[in-house]
């Protein structure tokens, strides 16, 4: 889960998880993917293959950025993690989970006045943030970052058009969904309806950048509402089953001191966590 969005707070909010059937995105996605791809072996990425791209490093060291971002800058090494997702000037990106914007605001500087992001988080994550989050992020009139869209779609019902994402982005979020509220009202969708959605609104050739916390190898996928982590072979097949195919791994922000025993907000590991970082592209054809 997003350390911005949800608070250690939140951990004692959801517990449970929760699933809901739309088979509009399972019928989406057979349109847009019909057969699976042959399987190629997966690059990875190591931290020392990764550089500073120029237009990276100057969306980070702008000016003018909050005051507040600037402490995750080191910890989430953003500028690696940006410049593995392939983000470029022109771009349309849809940020899923965008929490209140860090990630954001370095998206919409580098994709520029000829790119748009799709800020989402799901109506239900308003709670969570503090009063004033989005108006300090985006400007009371919605012109600070003026070519993001702040929507508050469900992960299986996005507002972007089919096939109009040149990146979809998921950070610290595909665990997400299995957490639920108290009453089980929560209602996050099944990962089969959210994968579809994703390779509904890519483009073909579009890319999927996920990264989570990682989970003891076999755990099961409900782990996501009880360490906030996630197992990463699980995403791998939710990716895959929907049509994407693996091109990337990077391990740039793995960590051989983190307890999978331990939920992400224990202090012992919070911001220290293991964490994988995979990209998925959908197939042209």
């Amino acid at each position: 889960m997003k350390n911005i969005l949800l608070a250690g707070a939140a951990a004692l909010i959801f517990a449970s998880c929760q699933q809901a059937a739309t088979p509009e995105a399972d019928a989406k996605a057979a349109e847009q993917v019909t057969e699976k791809p042959v399987k190629a072996k997966p690059v990875k990425v190591a931290a020392e293959d990764i550089g500073n791209r120029g237009d990276v490093m100057m969306a980070i060291q702008s000016h003018d950025r909050l005051e507040a971002d600037l402490e995750n800058d080191v910890p989430r090494k953003a500028a690696a993690v940006l410049e593995f997702s392939g983000v470029r000037p022109g771009m349309t990106v849809v940020e899923l989970e965008a929490g209140s914007g860090y990630y954001t605001e370095l998206l919409s500087r580098i994709v520029g006045k000829d790119g748009k992001v799709y800020m989402q988080n799901p109506l239900a994550f308003d709670a969570f943030f503090k009063p004033g989050a989005f108006d300090e992020r985006l400007g009371k009139d919605g012109k600070r970052l003026g070519n993001v869209s702040h929507v508050r779609d469900d992960f299986f019902a996005l507002s972007a058009e089919t096939g109009s994402a040149d990146l979809v982005t998921w950070i610290l979020g595909p665990h997400e969904l299995w957490l639920a509220n108290k009453e089980g009202e929560l209602d996050l969708g099944t990962p089969e309806d959210v994968y579809a959605e994703i390779v509904r609104v890519l483009k073909p050739g579009g890319k999927l950048v996920l990264l989570d916390h990682k989970a003891a190898p076999g755990s099961p996928v409900t782990t996501g509402g009880d360490t906030h982590r996630i197992d990463p072979a699980h995403v791998q097949k939710f990716a895959e089953d929907a049509g994407l195919v693996l091109e990337k791994t990077s391990d740039i922000l793995a960590s051989k001191t983190d307890d999978y025993a331990k939920n992400v907000f224990n202090p012992e590991v919070r911001r220290k966590t293991d964490r994988f970082l995979h990209m998925y592209v959908k197939p042209t054809h």
